[in-house]
């Protein structure tokens, strides 16, 4: 019984491990899902709910945590050697603080959301845009000024002109989106395709 056990517990860290590593090639969309399949149906499923295209679903998670699922801001020094605190509460796939993931969760009566779980993170950055088109009338195809949005939050975008290093940021992130979408066209079809695959 307890080699069972301890089989069923191995095969169990394998699976965990397997959902949760960051993939081999972030940087490519199409390599992104033929990993996990599972993602882009998630995504697809976060574009048609909130009509947040894909490929800035992404090259907003690529630009926040890089796919790390446990992604956090790197901890403050004291004079320069000594680890302090971390800057933000910053946390998982979207790096969403505590407060508006819990408003996201409030608003879309997704109690059991987690930062750690993709599937939620895009949700979330679903709604995250949806409610800078709304507030900002910034399109969800504005990869720029959506990351903006994103990054400084919906009271401070009007700010943003002030801070060189979030433009830049963003920029970044506008060309990974259009990468992305270009990589979408040579294989979307395909991924379609694949609709009855769990896995």
């Amino acid at each position: 019984m307890s080699k069972l056990r301890n089989y069923f517990l191995i095969l169990l860290i394998i699976f965990i491990t397997g959902c949760s590593s960051i993939p081999q090639n972030t940087s490519n969309s199409c390599s992104i899902f033929n990993e996990r399949y599972l993602w882009y149906k998630h995504t697809k499923k976060t574009e048609k709910k909130w009509g947040t295209p894909i490929y800035i679903q992404l090259a907003i998670i690529k630009m926040e945590s890089d796919f790390d699922w446990l992604a956090k801001p790197p901890r403050q020094k004291l004079f320069k050697i000594i680890p302090f605190k971390r800057p933000s509460s910053s946390f998982g796939y979207s790096q969403a603080v505590k407060g508006t993931w819990e408003q996201y969760k409030n608003e879309t009566g997704n109690k059991l959301a987690t930062r750690t779980r993709f599937k939620d993170s895009v949700d979330f950055i679903g709604w995250y845009t949806d409610k800078t088109e709304s507030l900002l009338k910034i399109s969800k195809k504005d990869a720029f000024r959506q990351y903006l949005a994103y990054h400084e939050g919906w009271g401070g975008y009007k700010n943003y002109k002030n801070n060189q290093k979030v433009i830049g940021l963003a920029k970044k992130v506008e060309k990974q989106s259009n990468k992305y979408k270009s990589q979408l066209q040579k294989c979307q079809k395909r991924l379609n395709k694949n609709k009855y695959i769990i896995f």
